[in-house]
């Protein structure tokens, strides 16, 4: 006899774990059709942003520099006002010596006048308030204690400096340290964006940036253009001698520079001091046109200053470029020209 049992139904955990793999193979279906394959991006696009990376690179550096120029200047401040404090101390130490030396010539004769008894054990000032008159005092006696209250009002005053310069001095280096790890974190950035390249696009762009340095340093036309000046003359030539030189971020010589470390260093070896930091170069002396421009001259470029070398002639300029390039030099038209200094 045939059988008419109803065939087994599913269990519903059965039915429910078929329908869940189910829909996510179907969800895992649709993502990898909509999902486009992430485009790697071309040599010319890598350039660009790492050039952009630069850029924003050097202009965190001229604000690190200009944190780490503060904080000298602070350091010496502060060293100026420790030893004025230390020698103000010794002074007053001689004074009170030398009031302990009249009091005891006073006790030998007959005993301590009351009111250099008082002095020497407690603050002069307190003293000078409570006595009231300066009668009760002989002559030596009184201006012994007013030269000791003015020294004391004096190390005060400048101790109160030093503790101002001190806590001004540690917000500079915790500035210093955010340039510097900006910096490094956009190098750092720079560098990750080139290694994405192929061996072959890397080497490309190596060439691409040693030929652009070759030619800036060894076949340049600066035409017939003259210096501004005997000094900048001077500081042209020192820059000339660092063709090839390494830049560097916060260096200022001689093996390696970065943009006004360059300008600055050139202009010391004329015998002109100039500011460390671009935006303070930009400020040094007399602005001038292009049109204007001779030898020597400082170059400003970018709208925030942040770039500076010195005019070569012929549309030129002589700086130290980035990171990743040498002193060396180049069209001004490769930049935001903004104007020119003449020291």
């Amino acid at each position: 006899m045939a059988s008419h049992r109803r065939p087994k139904q599913p269990s519903r955990m059965r039915v429910t774990v078929l329908t869940t793999a189910a829909a996510a193979a179907v969800a895992l279906g649709a993502n990898a059709a909509n999902a486009a394959p992430s485009a790697k991006p071309s040599k010319g696009e890598v350039k660009a942003k790492v050039d952009k990376l630069y850029e924003e690179a050097e202009q965190a550096t001229e604000k690190y520099n200009g944190a780490k120029e503060k904080q000298e200047k602070l350091q010496k401040e502060i060293s100026t006002i420790q030893d004025n404090v230390a020698r103000g101390q010794e002074d007053v130490n001689k004074l009170r010596d030398g009031l302990g030396s009249l009091a005891s010539a006073q006790y030998r004769s007959g005993g301590i006048d009351p009111s250099v008894q008082l002095f020497l054990s407690s603050n002069p000032d307190d003293y000078l308030d409570k006595a009231s008159t300066l009668d009760q005092l002989s002559g030596q006696q009184a201006e012994a204690l007013q030269k000791i209250q003015g020294k004391q009002r004096e190390l005060a005053q400048e101790r109160a400096e030093a503790t101002d310069k001190l806590k001004d001095l540690a917000a500079t280096r915790t500035e210093l340290g955010k340039k510097k790890k900006e910096v490094q974190g956009k190098l750092a950035e720079a560098q990750r964006l080139l290694n994405t390249l192929t061996a072959k696009e890397r080497a490309s762009l190596d060439a691409e940036q040693n030929r652009s340095s070759r030619s800036a340093s060894q076949r340049v036309d600066l035409g017939n253009d003259t210096s501004a000046s005997g000094r900048a003359s001077a500081a042209f030539a020192a820059a000339q001698s660092k063709l090839g030189t390494p830049y560097q971020y916060g260096a200022t010589g001689t093996a390696t520079f970065d943009c006004s470390g360059l300008t600055s260093w050139a202009y010391r070896q004329a015998g002109v001091t100039i500011p460390r930091i671009s935006q303070d170069q930009a400020n040094a002396g007399t602005h001038l046109t292009r049109s204007q421009l001779q030898v020597g001259d400082l170059v400003i470029f970018y709208g925030d200053h942040h770039h500076v070398g010195l005019y070569a002639g012929n549309g030129q300029v002589l700086h130290a470029p980035r990171t990743g390039t040498v002193v060396r030099y180049e069209s001004m038209d490769n930049m935001p020209f903004q104007f020119g200094v003449r020291i």
